[in-house]
């Protein structure tokens, strides 16, 4: 990212997205793996204590100073608001309840909303399918930058910039890159978002509803969680376009860090992704014939 310029234009490839084909070998040699496609029953649970969280710091913030009031916001809010955003991102791929209960799914999407301050689950759901089927696709995968940012954050102050400025990015692009239908649940999610900021509002006042706000903008902005954002698809190394990253992050993120995993297997949810045989026999050995004398 501190390079000026570096390049012109995007790494253009004519190939379909990698991870079907993947998906598609892996199980052929590991069908064990389908036994990780199942609902995790925490999530929910989890859910319910980041929500609960930000409420109870909505009451404590009412009467903070302001610069207090956006310290916390940065070191703590934006960290659950954050952490909420990858719960919805989870919840997203049915994984609360399963594939056979998508409404549940869609409404503890919305109720994980609330603390973020602005309606997002919904709008989230509709455009992400599209970011694994197509990913990388031109005018399809609305999680690429578009050619406007690449030309003018070309440089390490305005690519900082663009950092700090990545909520803005993420929910304006898809209006520009590919504009969809608005849906029912986005009304509702909009109704519900409203309603929610209307009563933290009239209960303890503007400082609470600021705090929110602020959390979900500093945290997904110029944050020390924001780097997976640029961590899972920019790539590194040319060819490959999708990167994994096994950190203590996870443990806050829903395991968002294992992204090729994700991709391979949208279905298994984040807490199942690292679930593997990593131990003490982790290790390969080769048996070697010598000879005695050699020893």
């Amino acid at each position: 990212m501190g390079n000026s310029a570096g390049r012109s234009d995007f790494e253009w490839v004519y190939t379909d997205q990698p991870h079907t084909q993947r998906r598609k070998e892996i199980l052929a040699k590991y069908p064990a793996i389908k036994a990780l496609m199942r609902p995790d029953p925490s999530l929910k649970w989890m859910v319910l204590v980041l929500v609960l969280a930000q409420l109870l710091a909505c009451w404590l913030v009412r009467r903070l100073a302001w610069r207090w009031l956006l310290f916390w916001a940065y070191t703590l809010g934006g960290c659950v608001n954050h952490s909420l955003t990858l719960a919805i991102h989870d919840i997203s791929h049915n994984a609360a309840f399963g594939t056979g209960c998508a409404a549940r799914n869609r409404w503890l999407a919305v109720f994980a909303n609330l603390p973020v301050g602005v309606p997002y689950a919904a709008s989230f759901k509709k455009y992400h399918v599209d970011h694994h089927r197509y990913l990388g696709g031109d005018g399809l995968d609305v999680d690429v930058p578009t050619r406007l940012e690449g030309w003018f954050f070309c440089t390490p102050a305005r690519k900082l910039l663009w950092l700090v400025l990545q909520p803005f990015f993420y929910s304006l692009r898809p209006l520009c890159v590919h504009p969809k239908a608005v849906t029912r649940m986005e009304v509702l999610n909009a109704l519900v978002q409203l309603a929610a900021d209307i009563a933290i509002f009239a209960l303890w006042g503007l400082k609470p509803v600021v705090y929110l706000l602020a959390s979900s903008f500093l945290g997904l902005g110029l944050h020390p969680i924001s780097g997976h954002f640029v961590a899972e698809h920019y790539m590194f190394l040319k060819g490959h376009e999708t990167y994994s990253y096994y950190g203590p992050l996870n443990w806050i993120t829903f395991n968002v860090g294992y992204h090729m995993e994700h991709h391979d297997f949208p279905s298994i949810p984040g807490c199942n992704l690292p679930l593997d045989s990593l131990g003490p026999y982790a290790r390969v050995k080769r048996v070697y014939r010598l000879a005695k004398d050699g020893l």
